[in-house]
């Protein structure tokens, strides 16, 4: 058990042997704890030293050992759901002296990722998808008649999605060769909710069935033979209802629960489980944030840790910061708005503490439903309670709203029913990379009739586009960036902003910078240096036509401003908006390119995107100098 992060990199000899599979298969049984035991350490001092997903890693380390010892890896294929417990599997996997840039720009990803590594055979970042990757692999080597192994890893948070069990049926259906292990942590990035969560433990942890076998115990005590004729009694009694019963009604050969921390049982079972043919399920328990003292007391606070100074040594912090993040804005907000209006209703898919809504369901836990991770029942859910007057708030991140577009245009749009969408992490989110950055959200939702989206540029303007979605008596969305604003003051109480009006910063000549959401502070800078004219556009849609004419009119350039896809982002509205008018007016859209932008520190990943202010500044001033050229000049340079 370790109760402190090693500062200094620990000494692993025999983890120092291992880089693949074939290395790791070479060891006896009998070494694999002390592996276990050197993965666990290392694993400790390069999470201190870069920061990174922590305790779910921590809490497959045996498992991992036991996959890759056990299978033919990387022929054998293991797909990881979600990916934040792959850490383990990284360092087994030829990648351990890279482990020092997990996470940083040019070095690894923090999630399964092809391009990286044979052995990351699916890319993940989003919950769910294990089973129905691994299913298709274990479907294309049985049509190839290839004799490889296909093992899917999902969590029991992971499994609470819809998705999961669509490929549990499927997969029953095929009779495809394929292994399900199920780790069952009780734990996902928040506690598990829901009926198939309790399931598990509801049978064996009711008073009425401890009470019974208390009692059986005591009574039968002096009878050796009726206690061990009780005892196979209750093993047929626990059968009934056992989660065995759920997957093997599916079609599933299931084993389980196991101690996912028991080495030698995990390879024992994985190996009798390799050699039956089609559909298997292993169950195995373990505890998120194993061997790391502090980790295992808060499983929630430890998912993942910013870098750890000297300093800090024994003394490892949650990832966080002192200053106030844009979700804690919205759970404010939240709260103070409940305690006015008792319609207002919370929904999130399994994202209470990274959307702010601790407080929130603490003081109001009858308003309050976390659905697990399901997104797509999230918005239909809130679209039923408006349709009974209620007001949902549906706090999501911009990229798991991608998982229900089609709930959002069919059940909510398509009706213009009154549901406020709060949609964090929108625009580049750092270090987790493509996979949960919030990009597509402006051009997605541009597109549906009825709802209107606003991009606040500062906490305060957050706060008050949030009140003012909320009254609008139909769909509305509020998109929001991960971590801090530039730290303007929150005025407490709401005042409604006029739909679809923006605000004149600055007053310029020759450049007009339309600036929609976060990026406002850079603009700013450029602007004033420049002495061009800026404005808040705070509205995507419905767009202030009047505000651009008057740029239109006052400026030689038109620029726009956005964290989100140029494709059909805040900038094609405006360009969309001037070919209508019949208006020709030199437009410069910036925003994110039309390539994924991987994984770096979101300052970084704004300069590769041209939207730091180094980067405005070159395409405005590259811009101006191709208008200011004769035509003839500019068609030849074409």
């Amino acid at each position: 058990m370790f109760d402190e992060i090693p500062l200094q990199r620990p000494q692993t000899p025999l983890l120092d042997t291992v880089n693949s599979g074939a290395d790791l298969r070479v060891l006896s049984e009998k070494q694999l704890p002390q592996l276990a035991e050197e993965l666990r350490e290392f694993l400790l001092y390069t999470v201190g030293q870069t920061g990174g997903h922590f305790g779910a890693g921590l809490g497959v380390v045996e498992l991992t050992i036991a996959l890759h010892y056990v299978f033919n890896t990387p022929e054998d294929r293991i797909v990881w759901d979600v990916g934040h417990q792959t850490y383990p599997h990284k360092i087994l996997t030829g990648r351990r002296e890279q482990m020092a840039t997990i996470r940083q720009a040019e070095g690894l990803a923090g999630f399964p990722k092809r391009s990286e590594s044979p052995y990351d055979t699916f890319g993940v970042g989003h919950s769910s998808t294990s089973i129905s990757a691994a299913l298709g692999m274990a479907l294309a080597n049985r049509d190839l008649e290839q004799r490889h192994k296909t093992v899917a890893v999902i969590g029991d948070g992971a499994m609470t999605a819809g998705m999961a069990f669509e490929a549990l049926n499927h997969a029953a259906h095929t009779k495809a060769d394929l292994l399900v292990v199920l780790n069952d942590n009780n734990m996902s990035i928040s506690p598990n909710v829901g009926g198939l969560a309790t399931y598990f433990s509801r049978i064996w942890a009711s008073k009425f069935y401890t009470s019974l076998r208390e009692s059986g115990k005591k009574v039968l005590g002096g009878l050796p033979q009726a206690r061990e004729l009780a005892r196979k009694a209750e093993e047929h009694m626990k059968g009934m209802v056992s989660p065995s019963t759920l997957f093997e009604e599916l079609g599933f050969y299931y084993v389980g629960p196991i101690d996912g921390h028991d080495i030698p049982r995990l390879t024992h079972d994985l190996r009798n489980l390799s050699d039956i043919p089609g559909a298997k399920l292993l169950h195995v328990i373990t505890q998120k944030g194993k061997g790391f003292a502090p980790a295992e007391r808060d499983p929630v606070g430890y998912h993942a840790l910013n870098k750890i100074e000297p300093k800090s040594r024994g003394k490892a912090q949650a990832s966080g910061t002192s200053k106030i993040k844009y979700q804690d804005i919205f759970g404010n907000w939240l709260c103070h708005t409940a305690g006015r209006d008792r319609k207002l209703i919370a929904i999130t898919p399994a994202m209470c503490e990274g959307s702010g809504m601790v407080e929130f369901s603490r003081k109001f836990p009858e308003r309050f439903y976390d659905v697990a991770i399901a997104e797509q029942h999230a918005v239909t859910l809130a679209a039923g309670l408006a349709c009974e007057g209620f007001k949902p708030v549906v706090a999501i991140y911009s990229t798991f709203l991608q998982r229900a577009y089609d709930q959002l245009v069919h059940d909510v749009a398509l009706q213009n029913l009154d549901v406020t969408f709060a949609i964090d992490r929108a625009g580049l989110v750092g270090e987790d990379g493509p996979t949960h950055s919030g990009c597509f959200d402006i051009s997605f939702l541009r597109c549906v009739p009825n709802l209107i989206l606003a991009a606040p540029s500062d906490e305060n303007e957050c706060h008050q586009l949030l009140a003012t979605a909320y009254q609008y008596a139909g769909p509305a969305a509020v998109r929001y960036p991960r971590g801090t604003g530039p730290g303007e003051a929150i005025q407490q109480e709401w005042q409604r902003l006029p739909i679809g009006q923006g605000r004149q910063i600055l007053r310029g000549r020759q450049v007009a910078i339309l600036n929609f959401g976060a990026l406002l502070a850079d603009a700013k800078e450029v602007a004033e240096q420049y002495g061009y004219s800026l404005y808040d556009m705070r509205w995507i849609k419905p767009l202030d036509t009047q505000m651009v004419l008057q740029a239109a009119t006052q400026c030689d350039l038109i620029v726009t401003m956005e964290e989100g896809s140029t494709a059909g982002g805040a900038g094609a509205a405006v360009a969309e908006f001037l070919a209508a008018q019949g208006l020709v007016k030199p437009l410069l859209i910036l925003g994110i390119p039309d390539h994924f932008i991987e994984h770096a520190s979101r300052p970084k990943q704004l300069a590769e995107a041209g939207l730091d202010k180094t980067g405005m500044e070159k395409a405005i001033t590259a811009r101006l100098h191709t208008i200011n050229q004769p035509n003839a000049a500019r068609i030849g340079a074409l």
